[in-house]
């Protein structure tokens, strides 16, 4: 490890201190490192959206437009883009309303289609299983399971009638599958966050700790 290395490290080191310190209480240190990843994440976002976004794609043809006249009609999502800017404006912050509308409007024909192919459509072929034809007895046994948990959990959202009976009773059992389902999402996602700690303190005790002492003893 050279010593700009080392530096590198001790910087990394301390802000992920202070990062953690916030587990002790709200400080001045992560308070720093809170701010320097937020003014960091904008300026990285910023620079991606030049280099990749607007010098290629608006800056580019708009200076070529001699060449090619129909480059011009880049203007249009110019004035576009800068009507957001009028959001600070009291007076005219309703004239960024047509952009965003725009906007809303595009994201929404975006990600209409496709969220209903993967969270409708392929859920529910998902759930259409043969269970007589499986391969194994464990097999036949979970796809028994996936459609009786599909159906009692939608019978549970099924309020146009009084949960009693055969119904309330399936009703129950959608509650117990709805909640196997978030206590899995719960215990997937403490998982995750246990291996960024695990990964944290690797560093901090073998890159960190170790790493200074080999570098002053060697």
């Amino acid at each position: 490890m050279t010593g700009m290395e080392l530096f590198w490290t001790w910087v990394a080191a301390f802000l992920t201190l202070s990062i953690y310190s916030f587990l002790y209480k709200d400080n001045p240190f992560y308070k720093f490192a809170e701010h320097l990843v937020v003014g960091v994440s904008v300026g990285y976002i910023f620079t991606i959206n030049w280099h990749q976004g607007l010098h290629p794609y608006l800056f580019n043809p708009l200076a070529a437009s001699w060449e090619h006249p129909y480059n011009l009609l880049r203007v249009i999502p110019l004035i576009l883009g800068l009507l957001f800017l009028l959001r600070i404006s009291r007076k005219y912050n309703w004239l960024s309303r047509f952009t965003i509308a725009l906007v809303m409007g595009i994201g929404c024909g975006t990600a209409i289609p496709p969220t209903i192919e993967t969270r409708i459509i392929q859920q529910t072929k998902a759930s259409m299983i043969n269970i007589i034809d499986q391969p194994s007895l464990w097999a036949g046994f979970c796809a028994v399971t996936i459609l009786v948990g599909t159906i009692s959990t939608l019978i549970y959202f099924f309020f146009s009638k009084e949960h009693k009976g055969i119904l309330g009773g399936t009703a129950r059992l959608g509650i117990v599958f709805l909640m196997v389902g978030f206590g899995a999402s719960f215990g997937y996602t403490v998982m995750a966050r246990i291996s960024l700690l695990i990964g944290r303190l690797n560093f901090l005790i073998n890159d960190w700790v170790i790493g200074t002492w080999n570098f002053i003893a060697g």
